[in-house]
């Protein structure tokens, strides 16, 4: 059990507290990895797990760094792999910057939005199925059961891949 301060912080992944009058910074310093560069710079992306269903509609999506970035800020999200294209390819062995996954809830959400105008939404569960990366287009689709109150909705790769599947419950 930790005694000091000091103790406590190293406990805990590295962090420090940096303190100013008036001002406190909590800085988290993340683990490193240890993997070989050949393993790095070589590592493949996820072999296709299940195919993405037919669409009824579909909308293209172009991430960039930028994207990205605001939306790590907008949700407080400090990891790196979504903003830090240096850290991910050469530490995490990534091919490009990591699309967060509730951002692709977002957008699924917002091709919804689109296509039912007006609708309420009473339910939302959504599932991420692997990676996806900034380093191609990916898309996002839907088709409505038969009742038309439940949408599946899905991302997938240009590969078509699934990347993420959901189901929204209309009211």
């Amino acid at each position: 059990m930790a005694t000091t301060i000091d103790e406590a912080l190293e406990m805990l992944h590295h962090e420090e507290v940096v303190q100013e009058p008036g001002k406190a910074l909590l800085h988290r310093q993340e683990p490193r990895r240890n993997y070989d560069h050949e393993q790095r710079s070589t590592r493949p992306p996820p072999e296709p797990h299940q195919p993405a269903p037919a669409s009824a509609f579909e909308r293209e999506w172009v991430p960039d760094d930028v994207l990205l970035f605001r939306y790590s800020a907008l949700t407080f999200n400090g990891h790196r792999i979504h903003y830090d294209r240096r850290y991910v390819t050469q530490e995490e062995g990534y091919p490009g910057l990591v699309v967060h996954g509730p951002l692709l809830a977002t957008l699924l959400l917002e091709l919804l939005h689109e296509q039912r105008p007006g609708s309420k939404l009473a339910h939302f569960e959504f599932r991420a199925m692997r990676p996806t990366f900034d380093t191609q287009p990916f898309y996002t689709g839907g088709a409505p059961r038969g009742d038309g109150r439940e949408i599946d909705l899905w991302a997938r790769d240009p590969q078509g891949a699934l990347a993420m599947k959901a189901v929204a419950t209309l009211r």
